[in-house]
């Protein structure tokens, strides 16, 4: 059933914006606006690229806190080195930590690059922290709710017990919606000023057997 928007009220900051130039994702700096995500098509070959680390089984857990300006990009994942268009999966990398610390005027950002085959954050929650990039590498890609179909009263904690789909929390389970893989998202969090009630709702994906494994990336700050 498709929730009733106009008997719910939605708070200001309970938007998303959706587009395809990775340009737009400064409207984040907007009151009303705590989900920007750009769709973008990638080259093959660093598609060719991830399909074939996934398929090794190959484990990448990187956490590092890294000024973007001077970081060697190319040594990300040194045992891949060999795989056909490794170059171009790092250089897009590091042109997204470019884009992150310019964007928010940031010296240092704390990345994240990991392989999972399971939900690291299974419920939907909202992360105690001003702004994180996401991008899903493969696999699949981050679910979010706009606010509109979200009861906040319900995440953390004060429905432990259930499951999201049995708590109440989703407000229309047709309004969930999943990052593209290759997309980049900027999920506002509760630390960002202003921003304290209404910090971007998400989870991880549940795997399946046609897209059992995921690279994800994240960005913060410093």
């Amino acid at each position: 059933m498709v929730a009733n928007l106009q008997s719910i009220s939605i708070p200001r900051y309970a938007h998303a914006f959706l587009s395809d130039e990775l340009a737009d994702l400064s409207n984040i700096y907007q009151r009303d606006i705590n989900i920007c995500l750009v769709e973008r098509n990638v080259d093959s070959t660093l598609e060719a690229f991830v399909n074939r680390l996934l398929l090794t089984k190959s484990e990448v857990s990187l956490v590092e806190s890294i000024e973007p300006a001077s970081f060697d990009f190319l040594n990300l994942i040194p045992r891949a080195k060999h795989l056909p268009g490794y170059h171009d999966f790092c250089m897009d990398v590091g042109r997204l930590a470019v884009m992150f610390s310019d964007l928010f005027d940031l010296k240092r950002v704390g990345l994240r690059l990991r392989t999972m085959d399971h939900p690291m954050c299974p419920r939907f929650h909202v992360d105690s922290i001003a702004c994180r990039l996401v991008c899903t590498y493969g696999g699949m890609g981050t679910e979010w709710l706009e606010s509109a179909y979200v009861d906040r009263s319900k995440l953390g904690k004060r429905s432990a017990e259930f499951t999201d789909e049995q708590s109440g929390l989703i407000l229309d389970p047709d309004a969930i919606y999943i990052m593209p893989a290759y997309a980049v998202g900027l999920l506002k969090g509760s630390a960002w000023e202003g921003n304290e009630q209404y910090g971007a709702v998400h989870r991880s994906p549940q795997v399946n057997q046609a897209l059992p494994r995921r690279l994800l990336l994240t960005l913060d700050f410093g």
